[in-house]
């Protein structure tokens, strides 16, 4: 993309009819489910099983069990557990260490009650410090209990103007 085409809107051929999903393959489905629940305030809205006759054509190696988790400002995560374990996560700092998605990104009012929660729920933050300012928002980076990538960001970062992008607290 070139700066000529920032910000032109085109014409699609269809339209989308249902909010962004994301998938996130898990081996403990109620640990995870629990975690982004309780946690990040995802509810479960639907539950479903996944016959291999329709998970192994379309790609996905068999037998699933999904759970759909709304999240609460639009969209939902899916998380996916297939029959057999998936390989453990690996959170790679820096996040740009690897190719391809590296992270989900939840927008909070005040991030200081979810970073509390997360360390009690056995995340593990990847930001040093803790929480970083920048711009006017602050920004932390967590692995989830399965080695998961999220990203919490609020606007409580202060004077964006009296804020560098460089600035961080701990």
């Amino acid at each position: 993309m070139n700066e000529d085409t920032v910000g032109v809107v085109h014409q699609m051929p269809t339209r989308m009819t249902e909010p962004f999903e994301v998938g996130v393959v898990v081996r403990d489905l109620e640990l995870m489910e629990r975690f982004y629940s309780e946690v990040l305030g995802c509810p479960a809205v639907h539950r479903s099983r996944i016959p291999e006759s329709v998970g192994a054509p379309a790609g996905l190696g068999g037998e699933l069990l999904v759970v759909w988790l709304q999240v609460p400002s639009g969209g939902r995560v899916k998380l996916i557990r297939p029959q057999t374990p998936p390989a453990p996560a690996e959170s790679a700092v820096p996040l740009t260490a690897r190719q391809g998605l590296s992270y989900l990104t939840f927008h909070l009012d005040d991030m200081d009650p979810t970073v509390a929660a997360l360390r009690a729920a056995g995340a593990r933050p990847l930001s040093n410090p803790v929480v970083v300012r920048a711009r006017g928002r602050r920004i932390s980076f967590w692995a989830d209990p399965e080695g998961n990538t999220v990203e919490l960001v609020d606007a409580r970062g202060g004077d964006p103007e009296a804020d560098p992008p460089d600035r961080t607290e701990a």
